[in-house]
């Protein structure tokens, strides 16, 4: 018993320093709330869910695995835009996306810039850039 006592911290202390994390949620600040939320429920045909805040300026979406997107209508939109921070999504019919954004007129490229391409990374996964209402690059991918 003794023994036991003496491995219990060790025991939760090696239970803290391998405790997993998971996403809650990614927050976006956006400079129109109405034209952002059009865009990712209509484009990424993302699932709105409970907004806890109520005043007009916050969207939040089910982006999968319990994981958010958190939309927040802000004056001061960062202007620093860069197709290497992206936010990334997985998609399981990819070309069923690529067909709606065609028919939508709505443009996507590959990585080096070439309109309506796609690329394939070299583990076979292919992905598309697109842009929000504000510029954020996102990643369509079909890593699903």
């Amino acid at each position: 018993m003794k023994y036991f006592l003496l491995l219990v911290p060790f025991l939760m202390a090696t239970h803290f320093l391998t405790a997993q994390i998971k996403v809650n949620h990614i927050a976006v600040h956006v400079s129109d709330l109405g034209e952002s939320k059009e865009f990712y429920s209509s484009i990424l045909k993302l699932q709105e869910i409970d907004e806890p805040f109520k005043d007009g300026l916050h969207a939040w979406y089910d982006i999968g695995s319990g994981a958010a997107l958190h939309l927040i209508e802000a004056e001061q939109v960062p202007r620093e835009i860069s197709k290497t921070n992206h936010l990334c999504f997985s998609m399981s019919d990819m070309d069923g996306f690529i067909a709606r954004l065609r028919a939508a007129e709505y443009p996507f490229e590959d990585w080096p810039g070439e309109k309506g391409k796609i690329t394939t990374r070299p583990d076979g996964v292919r992905q598309i850039y697109i842009q929000d209402p504000d510029g954020y690059w996102l990643e369509i991918n079909d890593d699903f």
